[in-house]
C-alpha cells in the first residue's frame, strides 16, 4: 500500500525557493506586458517601440485626437435664388485609384461647405468594409457622422454636406487578397484629403472645370 496515501504529512509543499520563482516569473511577464502592450495602447507611451511596430499607439490616441482644423480656402457655400442655387467658385473634379493589400485601408475625404453638393461614383474589384461619413470643422474626431455604413462594393450617388467639414470614405480590405478600389467625384469642394495607415494626413490636389475634356461632338 502507498504509505504517502495512509499518511498526508508525508506530502511534500512547494518549497519557498520554488514559491519565489515562480513569484518573479510572474512579475516579469506582468512587467513586459506592461511594456510592450499596455502602455503603448493606454497612454501612448513606447520604450520598447513595440508599440509602433504593433499599431498600438493609434489605440491611445483614439479618444485624444486633436480638432481637425478646417482647410485653408474660401468655403463654397451655395445661395439659394428660387429653385437655383449659386456658388462663389467652380465646381472641382476629381479621379483616385487605391489599391489595398491584405487588410489594409484607406480614408480620403473632400472638403465642402454647409449645404454644398457631390456627385460620386465609386467601385472596389473586391470585398471592402466601407464607411461613408463626415467631420465638421474645428470638432474632435468623436463627433464623426456616419451617412452609408452598408456592405457595399459599388455606390453612385449625391451628397449634400449636413455641415462645414470633411467628408468622405473609409474602405478596409479586410481579406487576404488585394483589392482595387476607383472612386470619382465632381463637386463644389475646395481641398481633399487623404488619411493613411501610418496615422498621417496628406492634402491631395483637385482639378478645375479645366480638366474635362472637351466633348464636340
Amino acid at each position: 500500500m502507498n504509505t504517502e496515501l495512509q499518511n498526508p504529512s508525508m506530502l511534500l509543499a512547494p518549497s519557498a525557493r520554488k514559491l519565489a520563482l515562480a513569484s518573479g516569473a510572474a512579475l516579469a511577464a506582468a512587467a513586459a506586458l506592461l511594456l510592450i502592450a499596455v502602455l503603448p495602447a493606454e497612454y501612448g507611451i513606447d520604450p520598447l517601440g513595440t508599440g509602433k511596430a504593433l499599431g498600438l499607439l493609434a489605440l491611445s490616441q483614439a479618444g485624444r485626437l486633436e480638432p481637425v482644423p478646417p482647410p485653408q480656402g474660401a468655403a463654397l457655400v451655395p445661395v439659394s435664388e428660387g429653385n437655383v442655387a449659386l456658388y462663389p467658385g467652380e465646381y472641382k473634379v476629381d479621379s483616385r485609384v487605391f489599391v489595398l493589400g491584405p487588410y489594409e485601408y484607406v480614408e480620403f475625404k473632400y472638403h465642402l461647405g454647409k449645404d454644398a453638393v457631390m456627385l460620386f461614383s465609386w467601385s472596389a474589384d473586391g470585398n471592402v468594409l466601407q464607411d461613408f461619413h463626415g467631420d465638421p470643422d474645428g470638432a474632435a474626431a468623436a463627433a464623426a457622422q456616419s451617412y452609408d455604413k452598408k456592405p457595399r462594393r459599388k455606390s453612385d450617388g449625391m451628397f449634400t454636406a449636413p455641415f462645414s467639414g470633411i467628408h468622405g470614405w473609409y474602405w478596409e480590405n479586410a481579406g487576404a487578397d488585394t483589392v482595387t478600389i476607383k472612386v470619382t467625384t465632381a463637386g463644389f469642394y475646395t481641398t481633399a484629403h487623404q488619411f493613411t495607415m501610418k496615422n498621417t494626413r496628406e492634402e491631395r490636389h483637385v482639378r478645375g472645370i479645366e480638366a474635362i475634356p472637351i466633348n464636340d461632338k
